[in-house]
C-alpha cells in the first residue's frame, strides 16, 4: 500500500495559495475596473474576547497561551482557534470534526473511537491525554475519556507544542483546549432538529440572557438529544446532553460563573478487521458494516457529570485574581469482543475485555496577575498555584473469547464474563507553582518568560495483591520567546518550550521511572492584515522528547528510559474572511519524525507510527449578500493525509488518502435550514494498520460518508 505523499502536497499547497490569491487579485480588479462600486464593509475586530464569541471564523484573543487575555499574534507560540461559526458550517459530531482542517493536527488517526477523542498534534499520539476544558485538565483516565459534546462548546483551541509551564504534566506535543458556551448579556434563544446517515436524529437547544433587568444575573442552557448509529452493524450513536450556566456580575470588576453539565452516552468502539496477508493470502476484503464485536456483548455506556465556576476580581487596574475550579465524575461501563488473531483462513480468535469503573477529577487554578502600563514598557506579571487529583477506581477484564467464522458469522451469543485481572483504587495528585512574565517595549518587542515547579505523587492500590505503591516525581519546567510587532501587521518571532509526563513503574532494580521530558525549538511569522480580516502564520519547529521507555538491553522483562524520537517540521495556515462574502481555511503541514534511540529491533532511525509527512487542508465557503439568492451559503473542503506506517519496524504501510467535505444553507428571517456532508464521495481508506497477536496487519476503517439534513431557527 503506497501513496504518492509528495505530489499530493505539493497539489494541495499549491491549490491553497492560487485560490487565496487569485481571490485576492479578483476584488483588486473589481475595484479597479468599476471604480464607482461600494464594496462591503470590512470590519475589523481588534477587540475580540479570549473566550468568544467570536466573528466568522477569525479570532483574534486568547487566554490558552498565557492564561491572560492576549492576542493570538503577540503569543510567540504557535495556536489555532477553530470558532463556533466554523463547527456550525460543518459536521461537528466530535472534536476530531472540528479540528481536522488545523494545520499540525492528525484528526481521528485509530478511526472512529466513540471512547476517546483521538488525534496527534505535531506528530504525537497525545489524542484523550491532552484535553482540557475552559483551562483545567479533562484528560482521559484508563478507559474514562470524558469525550465532551461540541454543541455546548463556543471554540477549540489547540496549542501546539510543550505547555507544561502553565498547565504542569502534558506530553510535548500540545494541548486542546475547549472553551464553553458562556451566559450571555443579550437575549439569545434558538434550537435545532436534524437527521442524518444510519437513521441518527437529534434535537438541540440553546437559550441565554438576563435574568434581571440590571443584567447583573445572566444565564445559558443548552442541551442535545442524539439517537442513531455508525456504519458499523450492531452499533449505537446516543447521546443525552445538558449544560446549564450561570453568571453573577455585580460590577465590571468581578464576575463569578458557574458551569455544570451532565452528558449520558451509549457509544461504540472501533473495530480492527484482518487483512490479506502472506499467512492468509485468501483473506476477503470485509465491508464497513463488518464487525468482530457481539451485540450482545459489546456496549460502551459512560455517565458524565460536571461542576465548577471561573471567579475574576480586579482590585484596581493593576491587580486582578483569579480562581478556576471544576469537579468532573464519570462511571464507564465497557465491554468489548475485538478481533486478536486467525485461526485459519475463515475462522478469527476474539479477546473478551470489560471495564468496570468510576474517574474523577478534582482541579483548582488560583492566579494573580499584576499590570504595569508605563511610557515606554507594558508589563504583565502572572503568578499561580494549582492542584489537580484524578482517581480511578474499578475493575478491568481480559479473556479469550468465542471464535467467528467469517463466512458464517453468528451474532446474538452468550459471551462469558473474562476473568478480571486488575482491582484497584489509583489517585495521581499534582501541585504546580508557576510564574510568567510578558513585556512589551516601545509597542514593538514582545518577551514571554515563564517558569514552573511541580510536584507529582501517584498511589495505587492493588486489591488482588493487597499491595499499594507509590512514586513521587518532581520536575521544573521553563519556557522564553521573543517577537517583533510590525505597523503592517507582520510579527516575526522565536521561542523554547519545556514539557513533562510521569511515566509509572519500574525498572530491573526496582528504581522508579523518571519522567518523560520535551523540549521545542520555534521561530514563526503571524500576519495580521490592515487591508482585510484575516491571519495568516507559519511557524519551522524542532521538538525532543527524551526519557522513553524501550526495552531493557541486559533483561527483556523490563525497560530502560534510553529511548528518544525527534520531530522536525514546518505549518502554514490562513484563515480569512475576504470580500464578497468570502471565508476561507487552508493549512499545510510536513513533518520529519524519527525515532533517534530505542533498543527494540528495527526502530531506531524509522518513522514513529501513524505519522504523515504531509498534510494538507482547504475549506471555502461563500455566502450571498444581496439579491434574490441572499441568505444561501455554499461551502467545500478538501482533506489529504499522507502515507504512514501502522508500526515503528515500518513494515506495515498505510495509503495516503484525501476526503472531500461540503455544505449547503439557506438562511431567511431567522430559520436556517442545512444539508452537510463529510468524505461526500465515500473514499474508503483506512486510518491506520497494526500487527495482530501473530504480527500479521489488521487495519481499521476511517469514517466512510457522513450526511447530516438540520432546520433551525433563531427567536
Amino acid at each position: 500500500m503506497r501513496g504518492d505523499v509528495n505530489s499530493a502536497g505539493h497539489r494541495a499547497r499549491l491549490l491553497m495559495t492560487t485560490s487565496i490569491a487569485g481571490l485576492l487579485l479578483a476584488n483588486a480588479a473589481v475595484a479597479q475596473e468599476t471604480p464607482n462600486v461600494q464594496l462591503n464593509t470590512i470590519v475589523i475586530d481588534s477587540n475580540s474576547s479570549p473566550v468568544g464569541p467570536d466573528t466568522g471564523y477569525i479570532a483574534k484573543n486568547t487566554n490558552t497561551g498565557t492564561k491572560t487575555d492576549t492576542p493570538i499574534r503577540e503569543i510567540p507560540q504557535s495556536i489555532s482557534v477553530v470558532t463556533r461559526e466554523q463547527m456550525d458550517d460543518r459536521i461537528t459530531e466530535k472534536i476530531e470534526d472540528a479540528i481536522s482542517y488545523t494545520s499540525g493536527v492528525t484528526a481521528s488517526p485509530w478511526g472512529v473511537d466513540d471512547r476517546f477523542d483521538q488525534f496527534l498534534i505535531r506528530g504525537f499520539d497525545v489524542g484523550p491525554y491532552a484535553v482540557f476544558r475552559d483551562g483545567l485538565p479533562q484528560k482521559a483516565i484508563d478507559f474514562s475519556g470524558f469525550k465532551v459534546e461540541p454543541y455546548g462548546l463556543e471554540r477549540v483551541e489547540v496549542l501546539k507544542g510543550p505547555a507544561s509551564v502553565l498547565y504542569g504534566d502534558n506530553d510535548v506535543g500540545g494541548l486542546v483546549n475547549l472553551v464553553t458556551k458562556r451566559p450571555t448579556k443579550d437575549p439569545l434563544y434558538s434550537a435545532y432538529a436534524g437527521y442524518g446517515s444510519f437513521n441518527t436524529y437529534e434535537v438541540g437547544i440553546d437559550a441565554g440572557g438576563p435574568l434581571d433587568k440590571d443584567g447583573v444575573w445572566t444565564y445559558r442552557l443548552t442541551g442535545l438529544f442524539r439517537d442513531g448509529a455508525l456504519e458499523t452493524d450492531f452499533s449505537k450513536n446516543n447521546r443525552v446532553f445538558i449544560a446549564p450556566a450561570i453568571t453573577w456580575s455585580p460590577s465590571a470588576d468581578t464576575s463569578l460563573t458557574i458551569l455544570a453539565n451532565y452528558q449520558w452516552d451509549e457509544l461504540t468502539p472501533n473495530t480492527f478487521l484482518p487483512v490479506a496477508n502472506p499467512a492468509f493470502p485468501d483473506l476477503p476484503k470485509f465491508s464497513r458494516s463488518f464487525t468482530t464485536s457481539d451485540p450482545n456483548f459489546d456496549r460502551f455506556d459512560a455517565n458524565h457529570g460536571s461542576i465548577g465556576y471561573q471567579f475574576e476580581h480586579s482590585f484596581n487596574e493593576a491587580w486582578t485574581v483569579r480562581q478556576n475550579l471544576r469537579y468532573s465524575s464519570q462511571d464507564t461501563d465497557y465491554r468489548h469482543l475485538y478481533y486478536s488473531s486467525m485461526i485459519d483462513d475463515h475462522t478469527l480468535n476474539r479477546t473478551a475485555f470489560t471495564v468496570d469503573e468510576t474517574a474523577t477529577i478534582f482541579s483548582v487554578d488560583n492566579g494573580v496577575q499584576y499590570d504595569y502600563d508605563g511610557t515606554r514598557i507594558k508589563n504583565t506579571l502572572l503568578m499561580g498555584l494549582d492542584y489537580t487529583r484524578q482517581t480511578v477506581d474499578g475493575q478491568n477484564g481480559f479473556d479469550t473469547g468465542p471464535s467467528l467464522d467469517i463466512n458464517d458469522p453468528v451474532y446474538g451469543i452468550d459471551v462469558p464474563a473474562p476473568a478480571i485481572y486488575l482491582d484497584r483504587r489509583q489517585t495521581v495528585d499534582q501541585i504546580g507553582l508557576y510564574a510568567q512574565n510578558q513585556t512589551k517595549f516601545d509597542d514593538r518587542w514582545i518577551l514571554t518568560l515563564g517558569g514552573r515547579q511541580s510536584w507529582v505523587t501517584n498511589k495505587n492500590f492493588d486489591r488482588l495483591s493487597e499491595v499499594t505503591d507509590k512514586q513521587d516525581d518532581d520536575a521544573f519546567t521553563g519556557k522564553v520567546g521573543l517577537g517583533y510587532l510590525f505597523d503592517n501587521g507582520l510579527t516575526p518571532y522565536v521561542s523554547y518550550s519545556e514539557s513533562f509526563t510521569p511515566i509509572i513503574g519500574q525498572g530491573s532494580t526496582g528504581q522508579t521511572f523518571a519522567p518523560s521530558e520535551g523540549k521545542q525549538y520555534e521561530a514563526g511569522v503571524k500576519y495580521e492584515p490592515g487591508f482585510f480580516p484575516g491571519t495568516v502564520t507559519g511557524s519551522v519547529f524542532e521538538i525532543t522528547k527524551s526519557n522513553v521507555l524501550t526495552p531493557d538491553p541486559d533483561d527483556p522483562n523490563f525497560q530502560v528510559q534510553t529511548g528518544e524520537v525527534r520531530h522536525r517540521g514546518f505549518e502554514m495556515e490562513s484563515v480569512v474572511n475576504l470580500f464578497h462574502g468570502v471565508s476561507l481555511i487552508g493549512s499545510y503541514t510536513y513533518l520529519d519524525a524519527e525515532i533517534t534511540s530505542s533498543n527494540a529491533p528495527g526502530e531506531e532511525g524509522n518513522r514513529p507510527a501513524l505519522v504523515p509527512e504531509n498534510q494538507a487542508a482547504l475549506w471555502a465557503k461563500y455566502t450571498f449578500e444581496t439579491g434574490v439568492l441572499e441568505g444561501l451559503s455554499i461551502g467545500s473542503g478538501v482533506r489529504y493525509v499522507g502515507s504512514t506506517f501502522g508500526d515503528n519496524t515500518n513494515q506495515i504501510k498505510v495509503d495516503s488518502y484525501t476526503l472531500v467535505d461540503a455544505a449547503i444553507s439557506y438562511e431567511r428571517n431567522g430559520w436556517k435550514g442545512s444539508l452537510k456532508a463529510s468524505n461526500l464521495f465515500d473514499k474508503e481508506y483506512y486510518s491506520t494498520c497494526a500487527g495482530d497477536d501473530n504480527g500479521n496487519p489488521m487495519c481499521i476503517y476511517g469514517e466512510g460518508r457522513v450526511i447530516m439534513a438540520t432546520l433551525s431557527a433563531k427567536f
